[in-house]
């Protein structure tokens, strides 16, 4: 099977070689990462099998979270961390995007107009959660994050939010369910955000970058009801780790030619398209985030700075529905993998971290 990794050991040092003078650090650390992932470039770690008495050297992988060969044990692990914070209540996914005429602006000035997107949103629902028609008070939480791609790879920055579906009470002492079917209408909230985000730009002063005709279209806002328990949030878990492309979509590689497989949303089938090598890398990498940057956040009861714990939470909401009985099913225990003998089958036990040359001798 074809993968990005492929596509970078193969491309990426012509790419490097075009383009290397203007291009951002973090994305040519990004093309080193994928290309050197879990070829020794970052260590090696030996394993040892008891039972047959064989010595095996495991790779390191990269650990860029832009890389997609690290991405799935990094789900798993974000997957069972919210099982255990897991609420007894309905799920929301919210789903808001910037419009074309803002793109070109928020590609060249990312953490400022990122960092707005996450404030923005945040502000207005707490204006609209105070509605006592949706909750009936600003002490919401939920988790949200970044992703800036379509699935043709192109530029489409748009906010996850997954939100239990409810609040705390502003005295702290009650839990206020929401509907099942609607956590806020999605209309006052597209223009709330959008006035909020306008405010923000001009603070930032990026306001006459932007085309005036941005803030009279529509912005496209989506809120769907997921339901409750381990099945939503393993749906919505595919929403966090994701990165712009993952490996099973690539179908070849082949004379400079990237050809990979695209959802067509509005007839709902799958497509292909094919891409120049070139092509296919400035797309991937146009969502390389700024370093340091943080693409998921949690706010509200759901930070961790939050003066209610999950316990606190979950017995609020056992009051008013009586489900303390119910409460969760039982949350499967999280087993890291284990590394399996290639010979036997048998666990391997760890033996040594082997440094790569580039970083020298240890001590």
């Amino acid at each position: 099977m074809s993968t990005i990794q492929d596509i970078f050991q193969t491309y990426g040092p012509q790419y490097l070689a075009l383009h290397e003078d203007r291009m951002p650090r973090v994305h040519k650390k990004t093309i080193q990462d994928i290309i050197g992932c879990r070829s020794g470039s970052f260590g090696t770690i030996l394993y040892g099998c008891h039972d047959c008495q064989t010595i095996q050297p495991i790779p390191c992988c990269c650990g860029n979270r832009h890389c997609p060969t690290c991405q799935q044990n990094k789900m798993d692990q974000w997957l069972h961390k919210q099982m255990e914070k897991l609420l007894p209540t309905h799920y929301f996914l919210l789903t808001i995007t910037l419009p074309h005429g803002l793109r070109q602006v928020v590609r060249s000035h990312q953490k400022i107009t990122y960092a707005a997107l996450f404030s923005c949103t945040h502000e207005a629902l707490k204006k609209l959660a105070r509605d006592k028609r949706f909750v009936g008070s600003t002490r919401i939480g939920y988790l949200a994050v970044l992703h800036t791609w379509g699935s043709m790879l192109q530029y489409h920055p748009h906010l996850h939010l997954v939100i239990p579906g409810g609040a705390v009470s502003e005295k702290g002492d009650q839990w206020l369910s929401s509907r099942q079917d609607l956590f806020v209408h999605t209309k006052p909230l597209e223009k709330i955000v959008k006035a909020k985000f306008k405010d923000a730009m001009t603070k930032a002063q990026l306001i006459d970058k932007i085309d005036p005709s941005v803030w009279k279209k529509q912005w496209v806002v989506d809120s769907q009801a997921v339901g409750k328990g381990q099945n939503s949030l393993r749906y919505l878990s595919r929403y966090v780790f994701r990165v712009a492309i993952s490996n099973n979509r690539i179908k070849s590689i082949e004379n400079g030619v990237i050809t990979f497989l695209y959802k067509d949303r509005r007839k709902k089938t799958w497509k292909t398209m094919a891409l120049d090598a070139m092509e296919f890398i400035r797309r991937f990498l146009q969502h390389v985030l700024p370093k340091g940057f943080m693409k998921i956040r949690h706010y509200g009861f759901l930070n961790p700075n939050s003066p209610f714990s999950i316990k606190q939470l979950r017995e609020l909401i056992s009051l008013i529905h009586d489900i303390i009985r119910d409460l969760l099913t039982e949350i499967p225990e999280y087993k890291k993998q284990e590394m399996k003998c290639a010979c036997c089958g048998h666990a391997l036990t760890f033996i040594a971290f082997l440094r790569p040359p580039r970083w020298g001798p240890s001590g």
